[in-house]
C-alpha cells in the first residue's frame, strides 16, 4: 500500500519505525510481511531512514532464517556481523560459509529482495559476506558486479532515503520554552525562557565507539552549558548540571555548575565552538574549546552506558549542533 495522506496512521507508523535502527529491534517483533511493508514504503523514497542498506539485508536475512529453524537463525547471526562488529574486527570475510537450510532461507527472503538495493552495499561486503551465503538470487549479485565492472555504479549513499544524523536536537526531549529549528540543527530559547532548560540529541550514543560533535554558540546567554546526559529521570525543564545523569561544561570554564570545578578558559562570546569528544569504549569525555583541546574530565568517572548530547540554555541563547568539523 503506497504512502498517501489518506493513510495517516500507517504513515506515522512507517516513519516511526524508519527512524529506529533495525538492529535495535528484537528479531520476531517484526513479521516478514511487516518488514516488507516498511521496506516497500521507504524504497527509494526521500524520507529519513536510520538503517544502512547492509543492515537492512542483515536484519531481513536473519528474520527469514528465524522462520526456518533455530539452527539457520543461529548460523546467520554468526555469519552476518553488524557494521560495527566488522569495523572493530577490521575484517569482513566470514569463516564458515555453510548455512543449514539455506534454500528455505532464500525462499523466505524472496519477498524482501526486491526492496533491498544491493548497490548501496560495499562491493567487498557483497563478495566476502553476502554472496557466499547463497541465499540471494545469483542474477541480483551478478547485476551489481557488472555495474561495478562497467563503472556504472551511481554515487549512492549506504543508507536509503535521507540518512538520520546522529547529531540533531530532539523536539520530544526538549524544554517547553525552547524552539527547534533548521531540521533539528538549532535550538533557540524563547524570550520568556528565564531559567535554564535543556534539549538532548535524537539518537543515543552507546555500546562501543567514539563520538565527536560540535556545538556552535550562535548567540550566547548568561551561561551556556554543553555536555552529555542519560535519559532516565532527566528533566528538560531544569538545568542539566544539577541532575544526577547530567554532565556539562559551562561557558565560565566550570563543569557541572557555577560552583563546580575549573576545566578551561571561559567562552562567553558569540560564535564559540565547543567540540565534545565522547569515548564510549573508555567511558570518558573531553572538550575542545575554540580549537584548544583540553584533558579528559577525569572527575566524570561514572558515565552511564547510554548517553545523549545535551545543552542547557536560556534567553537569548541559540546553539547549533553538527558533526565535528575538523580543521575549522
Amino acid at each position: 500500500m503506497p504512502l498517501t495522506e489518506d493513510n495517516i496512521l500507517l504513515n506515522s507508523l512507517v516513519e516511526a519505525v524508519a527512524n529506529i535502527p533495525l538492529n535495535t529491534i528484537e528479531f520476531g517483533r517484526l513479521s516478514i510481511a511487516g518488514l516488507q511493508f516498511l521496506l516497500s514504503c521507504t524504497y527509494e523514497k526521500e524520507m529519513v531512514f536510520a538503517t544502512p542498506e547492509y543492515e537492512v539485508f542483515r536484519y531481513s536475512a536473519i528474520l527469514a532464517a528465524k522462520q526456518v529453524s533455530n539452527d539457520a537463525y543461529s548460523t546467520l547471526m554468526k555469519q552476518l556481523p553488524t557494521i560495527e562488529q566488522m569495523q572493530i574486527d577490521n575484517s569482513v570475510q566470514i569463516k564458515n560459509k555453510f548455512i543449514t537450510d539455506h534454500q528455505n532461507v532464500a525462499k523466505k527472503l524472496e519477498p524482501l529482495i526486491e526492496f533491498i538495493n544491493f548497490k548501496r552495499i560495499k562491493g567487498q561486503i557483497l563478495a566476502d559476506v553476502i554472496d557466499p551465503l547463497e541465499i540471494i538470487p545469483s542474477k541480483v549479485i551478478l547485476n551489481v558486479y557488472r555495474d561495478i565492472a562497467r563503472s556504472n555504479m551511481p554515487n549512492l549513499n549506504d543508507t536509503r532515503g535521507i540518512p538520520k544524523t546522529l547529531y540533531a536536537w530532539d523536539e520530544k526531549a526538549c524544554g517547553s520554552n525552547l524552539i527547534i529549528e533548521d531540521n533539528g540543527k538549532i535550538v533557540q530559547a524563547e524570550e520568556d525562557c528565564i531559567d535554564h532548560q535543556c534539549v538532548r540529541g535524537t539518537i543515543a550514543l552507546e555500546n562501543k565507539g567514539t563520538f565527536e560533535w560540535d556545538i556552535i554558540i550562535e548567540k550566547n546567554c548568561s551561561w551556556s552549558w554543553i555536555g552529555v546526559c542519560a535519559s532516565n529521570n532527566f528533566n528538560y525543564e531544569t538545568f542539566a548540571g544539577n541532575q544526577p545523569t547530567g554532565r556539562v561544561l559551562g561557558s565560565g570554564g566550570l563543569c557541572n555548575s557555577t560552583s563546580g570545578f575549573y576545566y578551561c578558559l571561559p567562552f562567553h562570546e558569540d560564535g564559540a565552538r565547543i567540540t565534545v569528544h565522547l569515548d564510549m569504549n573508555k567511558r570518558t569525555c573531553a572538550f575542545t574549546v575554540n580549537g584548544k583541546k583540553y584533558r579528559e574530565v577525569s572527575e566524570w568517572n561514572n558515565l552511564p552506558s547510554k548517553l545523549y548530547p545535551v545543552v542547557s540554555l536560556n534567553y537569548p541563547g541559540r546553539f547549533r549542533i553538527q558533526p565535528h568539523q575538523k580543521n575549522v
